[in-house]
């Protein structure tokens, strides 16, 4: 097996948890890493625990949330990128057991494996395991499961491992785009785990690699009483229905046939999301302008036809007299 350098990037804002999170990166059984991390805490704590270890690539970066991620992982030097989120943890072999997972088959796009919530004593809370077996499925079937069944059974970006040339490929203005939607506000993740798998095929491991920090006390996204968007993570999953649709990975029997949880979302989160509210009207409007235009009558050519289809009709009528 061929070792190509791993860059494992920390996008860090929290410190509490932050050194916790670097150890157990340095503690990797892999052996050809870098450790990037891009700060933006707003005092020096995060700076001066990276100061402990001279391996450590440490950069400052002026800009926040979605803003610090991207520019965290196209700083990365990497041929394949491992993010970690600052208050979650990596098994020692995580990386180790992804690179080979990475390489056990042509046309991986990325690798995930299951993981485990914990809590802030590190007390595991719940098992997220979505199949009970390693193995690959290709970059369509994980799009449609994730989109039909309206979940993200991938987890966060600290549960993947990717290539950088596919990073680039995509683009760090596109990263959260999909099908003419911004994801950012919610769902940047699933977007962004759409446009790695296409055209390819995912490796998922049956083995807790990652774990993923639930703590209500600090500022995150996914803590509803701290993020302003924690609404656009369950209305993105109808707008990412629509995008699905758009980009030709499920039909418009499969989208007409969402139509009952679609409702069923809005009218169970909508008075307290109204972003939910407003993705549900999106998608009725945009079924029934769908369902008008599959209702009209192809048009009739005015084209004439060219001399030699003429000819072709011609012979076709004489044959069958």
């Amino acid at each position: 097996m061929s070792l190509p350098l791993v860059s494992i990037v920390i996008p860090s804002y929290k410190p509490a948890h932050f050194e916790q999170c670097l150890r157990s990166a340095i503690g990797q059984t892999y052996p050809n890493i870098e450790i990037l991390v891009s700060d933006n805490c707003p005092t020096d704590a995060i700076e001066t625990i990276c100061r402990q270890f001279p391996k450590v690539i440490y950069q400052r970066c002026p800009v926040k949330r979605s803003d610090n991620v991207v520019a965290a992982l196209f700083s990365a030097k990497g041929e394949l990128i491992k993010p970690l989120f600052d208050d979650d943890l990596l098994h020692p072999f995580c990386v180790e057991r992804m690179v080979a997972a990475m390489q056990s088959a042509t046309n991986v796009e990325f690798v995930f494996s299951a993981s485990q919530v914990i809590n802030i004593d590190n007390q595991r809370t719940e098992t997220r395991r979505p199949y009970s077996a390693h193995g690959l499925l290709t970059g369509r079937e994980m799009h449609r499961s994730m989109t039909l069944g309206m979940r993200n059974f991938v987890g966060e970006f600290s549960s993947i491992l990717f290539t950088r040339e596919k990073l680039w490929k995509i683009g760090s203005r596109d990263m959260f785009r999909f099908g003419g939607h911004d994801f950012t506000p919610g769902l940047a993740d699933l977007a962004f785990y759409c446009q790695l798998a296409e055209g390819g095929s995912v490796f998922y491991i049956d083995e807790e690699l990652t774990y993923f920090r639930r703590d209500d006390r600090l500022e995150s996204n996914s803590n509803a009483s701290s993020n302003p968007n924690f609404g656009y993570c369950f209305s993105d999953y109808i707008d990412l229905l629509v995008a699905s649709y758009a980009t030709g990975v499920i039909t418009a029997v499969e989208l007409a046939g969402m139509r009952d949880q679609v409702q069923a979302l809005a009218a169970r989160l909508g008075a307290v999301f109204p972003q939910v509210s407003a993705s549900c009207e999106r998608y009725l409007g945009f079924l029934e302008t769908l369902q008008a235009e599959q209702a009209q009558p192809p048009k009739k050519s005015t084209r004439k036809p060219s001399a030699k289809a003429a000819k072709s009709r011609n012979q076709l009528s004489d044959a069958e007299a």
